[in-house]
């Protein structure tokens, strides 16, 4: 049995309006997994609280700490904060405290798929400032991908396809489709209890406002994510969730308010709770691998 956790940047449940690429357009991961036609507000289905609690805009740094905690990051410090972990928060990344180490701690295999072009190092070394995904990675004692990873055929790319790379870091490096992607996250279920995929392009075009953008970054991971599902084994878990809303306003350039979808496929399908918090996702998994004693 292993979880596949595809971790999506920026997307909310947002109003049934235009500005809303998910009131316009097909998101069939949403429609296979929940059985309604748009993902809108009103419409009966897991959502997550980001607020949590805490006034302003949720933000990804607090937004994923707890996520990967299971710990308020934002009612720690007071305050949203992000897009990096505050260095007051850093520490439910690193002191046995996150979803990593908790599962590693009851015999639980991990991996963190998603690869790092060779400059992302040389940054993150220099600055200090790993995102909240790859500091929970290194701190379990985990290596993060590299482009021999991708060259090799293991991991992923954070575009999922490969295209991003290919045009702009290593022309060596093919294009891929959603199928190669989604078996190689299969492939490191087969031999890991949770595996965590990251993706960004969602809240990249929120930010830009584009919907063009928006629709392509939608219809890419939706892909994905539907290939993924379709090569889950019977024991197997499918979970997908954001940090924040974006994407569902383009409207605006901020962040929004709205709860975020926690869709849930496969076994654990039915145990999945309808309404929650950021806080509640690492305890929700830890009890799927019942890795969640003391």
């Amino acid at each position: 049995m292993a979880v596949v956790f595809l971790f999506v940047d920026g997307v909310g449940i947002g109003d049934d309006a235009p500005h809303n690429p998910f009131s316009t357009h097909d998101f069939r991961i949403f429609q296979r997994l929940t059985g309604q036609e748009r993902m809108v507000c009103g419409v009966d289905v897991g959502a997550l609280d980001a607020g949590l609690g805490v006034g302003g805009f949720p933000q990804s740094g607090t937004g994923q700490v707890t996520l990967f905690s299971g710990v308020n990051a934002a009612a720690q410090i007071g305050h949203h904060f992000g897009p990096y972990p505050h260095s007051k928060t850093r520490q439910l990344l690193t002191d046995g405290t996150s979803l990593f180490q908790r599962a590693a701690s009851a015999g639980r295999s991990c991996v963190f798929l998603n690869a790092y072009p060779e400059r992302y190092f040389s940054a993150m070394e220099a600055r200090n400032r790993w995102s909240a995904t790859t500091l929970m990675a290194l701190n379990a004692g985990q290596r993060l991908h590299t482009v021999d990873d991708i060259r090799a055929g293991r991991g992923i790319t954070a575009e999922i396809l490969q295209d991003y790379w290919r045009d702009n870091l290593y022309p060596d490096i093919p294009a891929i489709g959603v199928e190669h992607a989604a078996d190689r996250v299969m492939a490191a279920a087969d031999t890991h209890d949770l595996v965590l995929t990251e993706y960004y392009l969602t809240d990249k075009a929120g930010h830009a406002m584009d919907a063009a953008g928006a629709r392509e970054a939608i219809r890419r991971f939706d892909a994905f994510a539907c290939a993924v599902l379709d090569r889950l084994k019977p024991t197997d878990t499918l979970l997908i969730t954001s940090d924040h809303g974006n994407v569902e306003d383009l409207s605006v350039k901020t962040h929004t308010c709205n709860d975020v979808p926690l869709l849930v496929g496969g076994t654990h399908a039915e145990s999945a709770p309808r309404a929650g918090t950021l806080a509640d996702v690492t305890p929700l998994i830890l009890g799927w691998l019942r890795a969640d004693g003391p």
